[in-house]
């Protein structure tokens, strides 16, 4: 898959040990909006995804993931390669490691209804949510408001794309 965006923000020595943590997003267009998730507790918005589990193909876990976190249900026919975003920084939890994530992107179309989320505790927490919502706004909000020192590169990440998107005419 194109690599499409490097983050790298080099806040670390290159001898620590790394943490790799690949992961999937869906990129899910409905009119001139973008399916996301929305996080009432930070005040952002992510693509829906989440990290690879032991033997599970890329579309296994987008399927998972964005039933998961949205209710969604993935039309697996219809799940194209857009591109990866590399992040490389010195972990939030451990500051001696490295944490680098790819994070494979895939346009999608999904079904309808909705299905009920299946939320982990954390996701709770964070009163994740499904919204529809136009690029300019979920950009807006992610590089204007206050995140309560929430993990800023995934929500720079997630602009980033964005602009992508948008630049290339994909949405």
């Amino acid at each position: 898959m194109e690599r499409i965006i490097n983050i790298d923000l080099k806040d670390y020595d290159d001898t620590m040990p790394r943490f790799r943590r690949p992961s999937v997003r869906a990129v899910i267009a409905r009119d001139s909006r973008v399916a996301m998730v929305y996080s009432a507790k930070y005040d952002y918005y992510k693509f829906p995804g989440g990290g690879i589990e032991n033997n599970e193909s890329h579309l296994q876990t987008l399927i998972r993931e964005v039933s998961e976190e949205t209710g969604l249900s993935v039309v697996p026919e219809s799940v194209t390669e857009l591109g990866s975003v590399l992040r490389v920084q010195r972990s939030r939890t451990n500051p001696n490691e490295i944490f680098e994530q790819e994070n494979f992107y895939y346009t999608c179309t999904v079904d309808e209804p909705v299905d009920v989320q299946s939320l982990d505790e954390y996701e709770l927490e964070e009163g994740f949510r499904l919204e529809y919502v136009l690029p300019s706004k979920a950009i807006e909000v992610n590089r204007t408001h206050d995140h309560a020192d929430y993990d800023a590169m995934l929500i720079e990440r997630e602009a980033l794309v964005l602009e992508y998107l948008l630049d290339k005419r994909i949405l």
